[in-house]
C-alpha cells in the first residue's frame, strides 16, 4: 500500500463516536505532517477533544451548518473529512458539500464483521457502501493477489461496558454541560435527558440482565426442539431507520409472527434475539408478549435479552433479520438467513429470496464458498482489527487505520490494484 505524508493534507473531523478515539486518532494524523480540526456539536464532542486549539464550535441553528461547513472548508484549506456513520443530517450534508468540493469523505463505522473489528471506508457505509453494488465474482477477482489466510477471531474481545459507560457519560454532558450549545439538535428522537437515563439504566442492569439472559438461553439450550432465530436491532439506529422498509420493530415482530404462526411446523419454537445495547425504548417484550397471544403461540416463542450469539447459532435451523450486522456470524456458519432491509451482505449467492411461508419450512442454505470469499475480501479491505471504546481495541486499530486514512488508494481499489499492504488482521489479538 503506498502510504502519503499527511503533509499539505487537511482534515476536519465532525461527530464521532462516543469516546477518545477520534482525538486519539487526530494526534496519529497531526505526528504523520497533517493539520487537523473539530467542530463540535455539543459538550459532550467538546469533553473528547481536549485540544482547545483546534477545536471549532459550532452553537448555530441547525439550518445554517451548510454555509458554515462551506465557510469552514475555505478558512482552514480543508482536503479531507472524516466522521462516523453517514446517514444523520449534519454529517449527510456535510458529505454532500464535500462532494461537490472534491474533498476526500472518511467514513467510520461499526465492523461489518463485528464486534472484533471496525468498519473504514470511503465515501459513504451500510446502504452507501461500495459493497452494496459489488458482485462477488469481483471480490474473488481481486484476491487473487493475495495468499493471506482468512483468520478467525479470538476467543475473548469486547468492549461493552466501555460502550455503555461512555455512551452514559456522553450524554452527561450534553444535558448538564451544553448552555453553550443550546441550538444543539439530537440526531435521535428521544431527549437527552431520556438518553442518559437509558444508558445509566442500562450499566446499573447490566448484571441482572446477565442472569435473566442465562435462563432464558438455558431453557432453549435444552428444551430440545428445532427453533429459528430473529435477530433483532435497535430501533434507532441509522441502519434500521434508513435501510429497511419498517418505520418500527414492532411492524417487523408482527410479520415475522404472523408468518411464522400460518407456515411453520407446530412442533418449531421461534427465538427473539435482541441487540446487546437494547434498552427498553422501543418496549419489544410488551409488543412481543401482546402478539404471541393474538396467534396463540406464546409457548413456542422465547425472548433473550441480549449476549452473545454464538451459543444460540449453534443449534438454529435459520435466521432472520431486517439487516443485522450479526448475519455475518450466521452466514460464516453457513446457515440459513433471510433478510429484509438493505445491507452490504446482500448478495444472491448467500441471503435467501425465499418468501418466509417457505423459508420457516424449508430454508436454502448459503454458498459457504461464496461467503467465504465475501469474508476474506471484507478482512483485506474495509474490516480492521480493533475497537473504538477500549484503550486495547483503539490501540490496535490506530496501528493499521492512519495508513489507510493516508494512503490516496480507497480500500477496495488498494487491493484490486495489488496496492494494499498485508495485514495482521486479529494475530496479534489472540
Amino acid at each position: 500500500m503506498a502510504i502519503s505524508s499527511g503533509s499539505n493534507r487537511t482534515f476536519l473531523f465532525l461527530q464521532g463516536p462516543h469516546g477518545p478515539f477520534f482525538h486519539r486518532l487526530g494526534k496519529m494524523l497531526r505526528r504523520s505532517g497533517a493539520s487537523v480540526w473539530r467542530v463540535g456539536f455539543n459538550a459532550g464532542d467538546r469533553v473528547f477533544w481536549p485540544d482547545r486549539a483546534t477545536y471549532i464550535p459550532f452553537t448555530a441553528p441547525p439550518e445554517t451548518w451548510p454555509d458554515r461547513f462551506d465557510k469552514i472548508v475555505a478558512d482552514k484549506g480543508i482536503t479531507d473529512i472524516v466522521l462516523y456513520g453517514d446517514v444523520r443530517d449534519i454529517h449527510a450534508t456535510a458529505i454532500q458539500r464535500a462532494r461537490d468540493l472534491g474533498l476526500m469523505v472518511h467514513v467510520f463505522e461499526e465492523g461489518y464483521l463485528r464486534p472484533y473489528w471496525v468498519t473504514y471506508e470511503r465515501g459513504g457505509s451500510n446502504g452507501h457502501s461500495r459493497l452494496m453494488t459489488m458482485p462477488v465474482d469481483d471480490m474473488q477477482h481481486a484476491l487473487e493477489g493475495s495468499d493471506t489466510d482468512t483468520n478467525l477471531p479470538p476467543g475473548h474481545w469486547g468492549d461493552m461496558r466501555q460502550h455503555v459507560f461512555y455512551g452514559a457519560l456522553y450524554h452527561w454532558f450534553v444535558m448538564f454541560a451544553n448552555r453553550k450549545y443550546r441550538n444543539f439538535r439530537p440526531h435521535r428522537a428521544l431527549p437527552v435527558t431520556r438518553e442518559f437515563q437509558l444508558y445509566l439504566r442500562r450499566l446499573l442492569l447490566m448484571p441482572f440482565h446477565a442472569i435473566d439472559r442465562r435462563i432464558a438461553t438455558w431453557r432453549i439450550k435444552y428444551g430440545g426442539f428445532p427453533y429459528h432465530l430473529v435477530l433483532l436491532q435497535l430501533e434507532h439506529d441509522s441502519s434500521f431507520q434508513k435501510h429497511s422498509p419498517f418505520s418500527s420493530m414492532t411492524e417487523f415482530l408482527e410479520v415475522i409472527l404472523t408468518a411464522f404462526a400460518q407456515n411453520a411446523p407446530a412442533h418449531h419454537h421461534l427465538v427473539f434475539k435482541a441487540h446487546p445495547l437494547e434498552d427498553g425504548r422501543a418496549s419489544l417484550r410488551p409488543e412481543l408478549n401482546r402478539l404471541c397471544r393474538l396467534h396463540d403461540i406464546c409457548d413456542r416463542v422465547h425472548y433473550v435479552g441480549g449476549g452473545k450469539l454464538a451459543q444460540l447459532l449453534n443449534e438454529t435451523r435459520s435466521a432472520i433479520t431486517v439487516n443485522s450486522t450479526a448475519a455475518q456470524q450466521v452466514l460464516w456458519r453457513g446457515i440459513p438467513i433471510k433478510l429484509f432491509g438493505k445491507a452490504v451482505y446482500d448478495k444472491p449467492e448467500f441471503v435467501s429470496d425465499q418468501p418466509l411461508s417457505d423459508f420457516f419450512s424449508a430454508a436454502r442454505r448459503p454458498d459457504a464458498r461464496a461467503y467465504k470469499t465475501y469474508r476474506r475480501f471484507l478482512l483485506e479491505t474495509s474490516q480492521v482489527a480493533g475497537g473504538f471504546y477500549s484503550a486495547r481495541g483503539r490501540r490496535f486499530l490506530l496501528r493499521h487505520v492512519v495508513d489507510m486514512m493516508l494512503s490516496p488508494d480507497d480500500p477496495y481499489d488498494a487491493l484490486s490494484s495489488g496496492k494494499a499492504a498485508p495485514r495482521q488482521h486479529l494475530r496479534l489479538a489472540k
